[in-house]
């Protein structure tokens, strides 16, 4: 199932990925507050949304040395 995640973000923009993280760091709050109160019966979706943002943060942090090494490829 994670190749699966990787993969459909993987397919997004630089943008939309950034919106999927803002998303999952909205849903990440949300879910630690329903935790709290007790009003969550999934407990593992906390664990799951800190994974889907590390997901994406791996993804942007390629992205970047990727671009960085073109951009230093280029220059030589």
């Amino acid at each position: 199932m994670p190749n699966k995640q990787i993969e459909e973000l993987r397919g997004l923009s630089d943008e939309e990925l950034a919106k999927e993280l803002e998303e999952a760091y909205r849903q990440l709050f949300t879910t630690r507050l329903q935790l709290s109160t007790q009003q969550l019966a999934n407990t593992s979706l906390p664990r799951k949304t800190r994974r889907r943002i590390a997901r994406i943060k791996t993804l942007q942090r390629e992205r970047e040395l990727t671009a960085a090494r073109a951009a230093a490829g280029g220059e030589g």
